[in-house]
């Protein structure tokens, strides 16, 4: 064998060597998060009920103020309310672990890292739980109760007009012998859907700061990047609002208010971070003045385009 097959099979070696301990140590990392996720998911099981009335809150809040003094959720299957329950602790359980999964992954990134860089990315660590939670309470507590009162709403048009009627004189149009009334009977799973379909669906938008930061951080992404294509993201939003909300317009309409408004945040954080990097280039003497120059000009471009 000749010496350069030596050195190449040395090489190839020394290279595997690191990768299985790379492997191990992912290994050891995945099992540490999943083993805190199913932690989360026992202790969210066992109250479980309680985290289902609060999660209700909203359609019975709307159910009371309809008239309905007694309201009663129902299932129509043995399996429905315990897979309800299986459900509400996936969620909840990631919510409970997501800071040891966080961690863990700090764990495997960290040593991988320099010191600013880690500087830079735990403050994006903690600011997206942060975020995902004012989100999935801004879902809970805003949006949530205004599609319950606009789809239950519907129920007590009927008895809306006939009160009107009957206040105009005509009792007589407002009674009726015949028909049959429509009564609101909610099944649990389906009305636990609505609501975790949207406290995920704005906890995650609200992840949208942090995600376009993190690109600028890595050079993905620019503030006139970000300016120029608003066009692009105002349709984006108003598709990716009409998919996860409900069919009408008030939440969708809040939706696009929230979301695009953390765009333009993400913009003015972007843009931070690019003077914050073009001030230590600078000093460094690695940005010459020409690309100053066109740096201020996008600036003026953007300040125009406003």
């Amino acid at each position: 064998m000749s010496q350069t097959d030596t050195t190449s099979d040395s090489d190839i070696e020394d290279s595997t060597a690191p990768l299985i301990e790379h492997l191990a140590e992912l290994r050891k990392r995945l099992i540490n998060a999943v083993m805190a996720f199913i932690v989360g998911m026992i202790i969210v099981f066992t109250v479980g009920g309680h985290v289902l009335d609060f999660l209700l809150v909203p359609i019975e809040n709307t159910m009371r103020s309809l008239g309905n003094a007694n309201p009663v959720m129902q299932y129509t299957a043995p399996q429905e309310y315990f897979f309800t329950l299986i459900r509400i602790s996936m969620v909840g359980g990631l919510l409970v672990s997501f800071p040891v999964i966080a961690y863990q992954l700090w764990r495997f990134v960290a040593p991988g890292l320099y010191r600013n860089e880690k500087n830079a990315f735990l403050p994006f660590l903690i600011a997206s739980p942060a975020l995902f939670l004012a989100g999935a309470s801004f879902a809970h507590f805003i949006v949530v109760p205004l599609a319950m009162a606009f789809f239950l709403g519907f129920a007590d048009l009927p008895s809306f007009l006939g009160a009107l009627v009957a206040n105009s004189g005509d009792a007589a149009a407002a009674s009726r012998d015949t028909g049959i009334d429509i009564v609101f009977n909610g099944k649990v799973n389906e009305s636990l859907d609505i609501t975790l379909k949207m406290i995920v669906a704005f906890g995650l938008c609200f992840q949208l700061p942090v995600l376009l930061t993190l690109m600028g951080k890595a050079g993905l992404a620019t503030a006139h990047g970000l300016r120029s294509t608003r066009k692009y993201a105002v349709v984006g939003i108003l598709v990716v609002a009409a998919l996860v909300t409900p069919p009408d317009v008030t939440t969708q309409l809040i939706l696009f208010v929230v979301v695009y408004g953390l765009y333009e945040i993400s913009i003015f954080l972007v843009a931070r971070v690019e003077k914050k990097r073009n001030d230590s280039l600078r000093e460094q003497g690695l940005l010459d003045e020409d690309e100053d120059d066109i740096f201020a000009e996008f600036d003026e471009d953007d300040e125009d385009d406003k």
